[in-house]
């Protein structure tokens, strides 16, 4: 019993780590585990495949059977983009999807785990890829009353593979984009032209709704100055696209803070 217990430990951080994001959180994917680790050690050798060459994919399946006996949705943070994403996807591509995209399985194993012809699994990673990536392009305003910074930021935002929904030299412009293509993020710099003030726009676009912001400033201390650090990082000019790169990826892959919950529309 010991020698087996000691082969299904080789598997158990691979396990650990896909049935924390099947069920969506840490202790329901230990559970699942553990329940996994008593069925491989009770049931006969020849269906858990007991020995030294015991197959991930064979656990991978019974934590899948396991999974549907319980018939509970995975316990996902709506707010999280990249959870929302694989949300969208049917259950058997999300499978799909994290045992090639997490676990790193080539896609022929991957496609024998849940039982696929591998032609089936590849065309359904490719849709599957394809829908998580488009779920996951953020629409970025850009205000920013410099025209060559402004056309530097957007070549970023677009290289990244994102969408600039437009730039705002000023506050009217910046509020009106806003309200026209509702962004998921803005880059803002803080003196704009017609002596508007960035910190202002960004107070009024989370009057208005909650929007991220990212302050692209020769003028860094201003939100210090008036108290207002909680309203966005800063990048302090002169930047790197690094840098700005860095930021759009933390500001898209994060999930929303519990105030924004409240005013997301429905």
């Amino acid at each position: 019993m010991e020698q087996y217990t000691g082969h299904f430990m080789q598997h158990l951080p691979y396990l650990r780590r896909y049935a924390r994001a099947l069920t969506g959180t840490n202790g329901r994917g230990d559970a699942l585990v553990t329940r996994t680790l008593e069925w491989y050690l009770e049931a006969d050798e020849a269906e858990s495949g007991r020995g030294d060459d015991t197959s991930r994919g064979t656990l991978y399946r019974h934590l899948h059977k396991l999974q549907d006996e319980d018939g509970s949705p995975p316990a996902v943070a709506p707010y999280h983009p990249v959870e929302s994403a694989l949300m969208t996807l049917a259950e058997t591509d999300r499978r799909l999807y994290l045992l090639v995209n997490l676990e790193d399985l080539p896609v022929g194993e991957a496609a024998a785990v849940l039982g696929l012809a591998p032609e089936d699994a590849v065309e359904r990673l490719t849709h599957a890829r394809e829908r998580v990536r488009a779920r996951l392009t953020a629409t970025i305003l850009i205000v920013e009353d410099d025209a060559i910074i402004a056309y530097d930021l957007a070549e970023t935002v677009r290289g990244m593979g994102h969408i600039v929904c437009g730039n705002a030299a000023t506050m009217d412009e910046a509020l009106s984009l806003a309200a026209e293509h509702r962004p998921t993020l803005a880059l803002m710099d803080i003196r704009l032209a017609d002596g508007d003030n960035g910190l202002e726009v960004a107070r009024e676009l989370r009057a208005r709704r909650f929007l991220p912001v990212i302050f692209v400033t020769a003028f860094p201390d201003d939100l210090a100055k008036h108290g207002l650090e909680h309203l966005g990082p800063v990048i302090p000019k002169p930047f790197t696209r690094d840098q700005i790169e860095q930021a759009i990826t933390r500001a898209v892959f994060m999930p929303q803070p519990e105030d924004a919950r409240e005013t997301q529309p429905h």
